[in-house]
């Protein structure tokens, strides 16, 4: 597959020619369209979503009343304040186990094919699916990181719930022991997201017959492509811009963290220091969580295989 890449850019690394149009793609056959309607079923709710963690103000003063002035008063209007709190975050934490279950779909109907840039460039409307499923992963991430209310919500919600379980109070709670360790270990992740989205990958390569290389390779591609088009200004939107950065971008975390060597490495088949400049250049909305998420959510990125100019555009 090396050679596929070598043949895709020239010696300028000007990228490929490929364009994704990501404002009018469509499935083009029945195959495309079961798979892109049984993933658009998932992903038409990620919009409300995003929403719903943006307007997600937390339990704070309750939390604080309760924990400061203790008593029957305090703590039971805390409690029926946490209570509708942690069913939304049940809710987000449920969209996850959606995502894990269409986004292998996603990758056996891109990358099944030794050429990635045919199974690609022919399946338009899944392409812009799984720059979908980045641009949802990333948004929802980046909100997640600037809110503690979530962690500290819940964080409480299981201190109480322990306490309720010790006088015999807790018959009609709804989440439980097995489920709030679960919701517990997904929220504390920075990115928890992502790290979805890396285990179900790591999970499909070892259970699918579809080669490791494939889905590297495909996911490298698609980021070389959103790369391409945002620089050689194929959308005049800045919203559609945005959304190429945040697919190139996530393409290139979910590759560092499935290839053995990342996605930083000299020999890369993403065009790490285009990517890069790219972020750095954009002018029209701000980049700069889109570069820390290169920064702090890669593994790869401080490795000796790692060209010094390309920890220097990170720094």
């Amino acid at each position: 597959m090396g050679a596929f890449f070598n043949k895709l850019f020239d010696d300028d690394r000007k990228g490929p020619d490929i364009f994704l149009d990501f404002e009018k793609a469509t499935p083009e056959s029945e195959e495309e369209r079961q798979v892109y309607e049984s993933v658009a079923a998932v992903l038409d709710k990620g919009p409300e979503v995003i929403e719903q963690l943006g307007e997600y103000i937390g339990c704070e003063e309750y939390i604080r009343k309760a924990i400061t002035s203790p008593g029957a008063e305090t703590e039971k209007a805390a409690w029926e304040a946490i209570l509708p709190a942690v069913d939304q975050l049940q809710n987000f934490y449920e969209f996850s186990l959606e995502l894990e279950q269409c986004f292998p779909k996603l990758l056996v109907a891109l990358c099944k094919g030794t050429d990635p840039t045919q199974t690609i460039s022919t399946q338009q409307a899944l392409a812009k699916q799984l720059a979908d499923v980045f641009d949802f992963v990333l948004r929802f991430d980046d909100s997640k990181m600037v809110n503690p209310a979530i962690q500290n919500d819940f964080s409480y919600y299981r201190r109480t719930l322990n306490r309720m379980k010790l006088s015999k109070k807790d018959q009609n709670i709804k989440i439980r022991d097995e489920l709030a360790n679960r919701m517990s270990l997904f929220f504390a992740y920075p990115t928890p997201m992502m790290r979805c989205l890396s285990e179900t990958t790591v999970k499909f390569l070892k259970q699918n017959s579809i080669p490791r290389d494939n889905v590297t390779n495909g996911l490298a591609l698609m980021a070389n492509i959103c790369q391409d088009m945002v620089d050689k200004n194929k959308f005049s939107s800045a919203q559609t811009n945005m959304f190429c950065l945040r697919a190139m971008t996530g393409c290139i975390i979910l590759v560092d963290h499935i290839h053995t060597l990342g996605a930083f490495h000299r020999k890369s088949p993403i065009n790490i220091k285009g990517c890069i400049t790219v972020l750095k250049n954009f002018l029209d909305n701000p980049t700069y969580g889109l570069l820390n998420a290169l920064r702090f959510t890669t593994i790869h990125l401080n490795d000796p295989d790692t060209p010094t100019s390309i920890k220097q555009l990170l720094a």
